[in-house]
């Protein structure tokens, strides 16, 4: 079935930035075109649940969790099959495992996952 990368976490300063990727592969065996799934980032910090950071559906409908609005953008590209999570003014609370997830029903695919760390 299809397959979800990340990459792009790290060790930031507070107040950096960073741009996390997620690319789709083996799309082939899903018979379902990227353009079409919903993609989204999750991130989990220790101790804490999994939540939602941000989503980007077929249309470009994006939408985001309350303690990353204005500060996080998501975007997709769909002829490279990825989708961009650009994180910016970053802080402590933020330092997290990044999930990526690729949703079309009734397929539900995640990664394995980026850490990001931010950190003095």
């Amino acid at each position: 079935q299809a397959q979800v990368a990340e990459s792009g976490g790290g060790l930031v300063q507070p107040g950096g930035s960073l741009r996390l990727s997620c690319t789709v592969s083996r799309l082939t065996e899903s018979r379902v075109r990227f353009s079409v799934w919903t993609m989204a980032w999750y991130r989990q910090a220790p101790g804490k649940q999994r939540e939602l950071v941000a989503q980007i559906t077929s249309n470009h409908r994006t939408g985001y969790g309350d303690s990353v609005k204005g500060r996080f953008t998501i975007s997709r590209d769909n002829d490279k099959k990825t989708t961009y999570l650009q994180m910016n003014n970053l802080n402590a609370e933020d330092t997290a495992v990044y999930y990526c997830n690729a949703k079309y029903a009734p397929y539900d695919v995640w990664g394995q996952g980026t850490q990001v760390t931010v950190s003095s």
